[in-house]
């Protein structure tokens, strides 16, 4: 692995919240079926690809998002329906890319890795998602030239640019190079808030995907998860030539950190995987930490 490649200390055994309020066994069961049956219709469908209107898009999204028992909550005004924009969120869940696309399908940027998943691969590759080769530092202005292209000719680019999934308790740095490709289009920015919580509770772990979770172990922990909820918070478009330079319009669009500083995270997540399993699903006082590679 390159040390460039971003990564988060975040593990399912330091981070994932303990079981709260268990769905019942049958509702489960029909969510995690009717998730996987939403995928089967999406894989029907890939030969449509790109001839598959905005709205039948957003209604999938949405539609796979309350399948596994997610409540979203939008606020704040959504991005222009036309025209290029570059969305920017923070990274906790795979729940994360059905919620921005319900809020505007956009061409996701991707790790090259997810090409080769089984399924979600060839979605992915098929719904125009671009991917970059993070073992390859040298074909990375490759990539901000292709992002420019495609936001100079009107469509909407997603990208997660801490690079890594985190639990939510803590939250990773925004790289810059995306960011790059806005300044080239000269097209704004839509910064998101991504945030899951528990109806009438805190916030909680139970979406993250991180660490060596695998994908079925987190679609069970959610559809058995009662009272779920995804915030989505849409935070006021960055219009383009207000920043001069990536470095000052990553930071302008990065979410502020409402959990714990990284360094704290990254060391009660290390001293949690170095505890005995039972113990290290005991969240500490001071708060826990996590995230996916």
């Amino acid at each position: 692995m390159s040390g460039w490649q971003p990564s988060a200390p975040c593990t399912p055994a330091a981070c994932i919240d303990p079981a709260g309020r268990a769905a019942a066994l049958p509702r489960a069961v029909l969510r995690f079926t009717a998730v996987v049956g939403l995928v089967l219709l999406a894989v029907l469908a890939l030969p449509l690809g790109r001839w598959l209107p905005a709205d039948a898009i957003r209604w999938w999204c949405r539609t796979l998002v309350r399948a596994a028992g997610v409540r979203p909550a939008v606020t704040g005004a959504a991005p222009p329906a036309t025209g290029g924009v570059l969305i920017v969120a923070n990274h906790i869940s795979w729940l994360d890319i059905p919620l921005l696309a319900a809020v505007r399908p956009a061409r996701m940027l991707a790790k090259t890795e997810i090409r080769h998943w089984p399924v979600a691969g060839a979605l992915a590759a098929r719904g125009g998602t671009l991917f970059i080769d993070r073992d390859r530092l040298k074909a990375l202005p490759r990539t901000v030239a292709a992002l420019a292209d495609i936001l100079r000719h009107g469509a909407a680019v997603g990208v997660f640019p801490e690079g890594s999934t985190w639990c939510g308790r803590a939250q990773g740095t925004f790289r810059r190079a995306a960011f790059q490709a806005a300044l080239d289009a000269g097209v704004p920015v839509q910064p998101v808030r991504l945030h899951y919580r528990v109806t009438g509770g805190p916030a909680t772990t139970v979406p993250a995907f991180i660490g060596e979770d695998s994908l079925v172990t987190s679609l069970w922990r959610v559809v058995t998860t009662r009272g779920l909820v995804a915030e989505v918070d849409l935070r006021p478009l960055i219009p383009p030539g207000t920043h001069p330079d990536r470095r000052t319009l990553a930071r302008a669009a990065q979410p502020a950190r409402t959990g714990e500083p990284d360094w704290l995270h990254t060391t009660l997540a290390t001293r949690r995987d170095t505890r005995e399993p039972a113990a290290a699903l005991t969240p500490d006082r001071g708060g826990p930490a996590r995230s996916r590679p």
